[in-house]
């Protein structure tokens, strides 16, 4: 089945960075569209940055310029580098994988907390 580890969230100051990782098993990765997303309570799961199959990539407002989405299909990952974080990302982040007929994958969620 199809499986979606997280890694590499924690705490850190504003202005700090973090790399966020997720590794993905039990699909032909390469045919799907993947991405993140993160949620605080309260509120709905929100878009940050979704990369394509061709390379394409969408960031929500509120991170361009600070965080970076790359992908490497030969290994099965997908990365969020996030820079300039402040206490507004403060968030559980979730990888997401989509298959060429719009099915959903997503992992268990790492959370990152920017805080002093």
């Amino acid at each position: 089945q199809v499986q979606l580890v997280e890694s590499g969230g924690g705490l850190v100051q504003p202005g700090g960075s973090l790399r966020l990782s997720c590794a993905a098993s039990g699909l032909r990765f390469r045919y799907y569209s993947v991405g993140w997303y993160r949620q605080v309570p309260g509120k709905q799961r929100e878009l940050v940055a979704r990369i394509s199959t061709g390379g394409s990539i969408k960031y929500a407002d509120s991170v361009k310029g600070r965080f970076t989405i790359s992908r490497d299909n030969a290994e099965n990952t997908v990365s969020l580098q996030m820079n300039s974080l402040a206490p507004e990302d403060t968030a559980v982040y979730y990888c997401n994988a989509e298959s060429p007929l719009a099915a959903m994958y997503w992992g268990q969620g790492t959370q990152v907390t920017v805080s002093s």
